[in-house]
């Protein structure tokens, strides 16, 4: 219902969408900047990533590495990215889900949730 019965304040109601926008670019600006890791083989491959999934750094630690073995070093490279996304959906999940509850809707078109 609206007050007094008139139509709504179209220029509070853009308002308030602008400001959503700012807020959701400000979030993903925030994410991109935001580092999270993943680990596998109790912490031989370390992979980073950032909070909008943008692998940024892996580590492997030399006991992971067999010249016989290396499809368990594939393995192992492949659970750590997939781990350190997971984080960075987790981030995702809690920077954009309050903005995405606000935009009137449980997902964002091109966001992973």
């Amino acid at each position: 219902m609206i007050p007094g019965g008139g139509q709504p304040d179209m220029q509070q109601l853009l308002q308030q969408a602008q400001k959503m926008q700012q807020d959701l670019a400000a979030a993903q600006e925030e994410l991109a900047r935001t580092e999270v890791d993943g680990q596998a083989g109790g912490g031989l491959v370390k992979a980073t990533v950032t909070g909008s999934g943008e692998l940024r750094a892996l580590v492997i630690d030399p006991k992971a590495v067999d010249p016989e073995d290396t499809e368990t070093l594939a393995d192992l490279v492949v659970a750590a990215v997939q781990a350190a996304n997971e984080n960075a959906q987790a981030l995702q999940q809690e920077k954009l889900g309050p903005l995405a509850q606000g935009l009137g809707g449980g997902s964002i078109p091109g966001l992973p949730f």
